[in-house]
């Protein structure tokens, strides 16, 4: 495999990985005070560094680091940021035998400034261990910020409306990409658990309890992800990850892409769409009929969510069927 490709890419990598075990250690250390913060900084740069020369080793094209610093997939956006409190949402995990408990959501308390660079330091030593391959650095939507509590992820006595809470919100994401792009940055993966939530029909049923539109807000959030990108370089790659949320086998929603897929696929300015195809929640193919010509799409066809390995057979078969719909040079794994 050449030293530098570019996306798109037939098969990808999500972004998590499976901690270690001695990074989970060193975690609960630091917590306890048994690990100074430069300590812990060393046992993740040595995780980061194992987790990449697996990545390179099995040959993926674009590499992450596991996304190995964060508390969860979206926390390092959170934590980042100055003015977020939490709040209960409208939505749970659940899994076959009901609802495990209730999810809590970011909300602004204070008007929302970025406290420090939030990926891009991430970015810079991932960069520096690559050696074969393309360093994709991950980081939460900006929707997921405002779809899981609506009116109330922000205070009325902090911004006027949603509109003011959203200009924010498009400042951090373009001062964090500016950050990106100065560190040679070209493959960013956007990761969204907003829009798929939105095509549960229960949940969109919720959307409008609270006083919204949610094919209003699918629209508004594809013209609030392209605010948010807009002042990207020309050679930056955007992808943008949908699932339905993944805790120990729950999940938060259920329902095929159709409720979003016009606007998801011609509204928002993406260039890859990794979108979760591992379970019967995900729905089928058939929504891949609105992506237009130049647009890839990656299928989440491998699950995390079980053991069970799946068979090529059984791989071969999903990938005859979703091509179908769009032609299969424009489709990975």
């Amino acid at each position: 495999m050449p030293a530098r490709l570019a996306p798109p890419f037939h098969a990808e990598h999500i972004g998590s990985f499976v901690r270690p075990t001695r990074l989970i250690e060193a975690a609960r250390s630091r917590k306890s005070g048994g690990l100074s913060e430069e300590e812990f900084r060393r046992a993740q740069d040595d995780c980061i560094r194992e987790i990449v020369a697996f990545q390179e080793s099995i040959g993926l094209p674009s590499i992450t680091d596991g996304e190995f610093r964060r508390r969860s997939w979206s926390a390092g956006f959170i934590d980042a940021v100055e003015g977020f409190g939490l709040r209960d949402g409208t939505l749970g995990f659940r899994n076959e035998s009901g609802v495990m408990g209730i999810a809590s959501s970011p909300y602004a308390r204070q008007k929302l400034r970025r406290k420090h660079r939030i990926v891009a330091d991430d970015f810079r030593f991932l960069k520096s261990v690559v050696k074969r391959g393309v360093p994709k650095v991950t980081i939460a939507a900006p929707d997921v910020m405002h779809w899981f509590l609506g009116p109330q992820s922000f205070d009325a006595s902090v911004y006027a409306d949603r509109e003011a809470f959203f200009e924010d919100l498009t400042h951090i994401y373009r001062q964090e990409i500016a950050e990106l792009a100065r560190e040679g940055c070209t493959y960013l993966q956007i990761d969204d658990t907003a829009l798929p939530c939105n095509c549960d029909p229960n949940a969109r049923k919720d959307v409008g309890a609270r006083g919204e539109d949610p094919d209003e807000l699918t629209r508004r959030y594809a013209k609030l992800f392209n605010e948010c990108i807009a002042q990207k370089p020309a050679d930056m790659k955007v992808a943008i990850h949908l699932c339905r949320g993944n805790l120990k086998g729950a999940w938060m929603a259920e329902g095929g892409y159709e409720p979003v897929a016009e606007a998801l696929f011609n509204q928002l300015d993406a260039d890859i769409y990794c979108l979760e195809y591992d379970t019967p929640r995900a729905g089928d193919f058939s929504p891949l009929r609105f992506v237009p010509k130049g647009k890839h799409v990656v299928l989440g066809l491998i699950s995390t969510k079980t053991p069970v390995l799946e068979s090529e057979e059984a791989l071969k078969r999903r990938i005859d069927e979703a091509a179908k719909y769009m032609p299969l040079e424009r489709l990975g794994i």
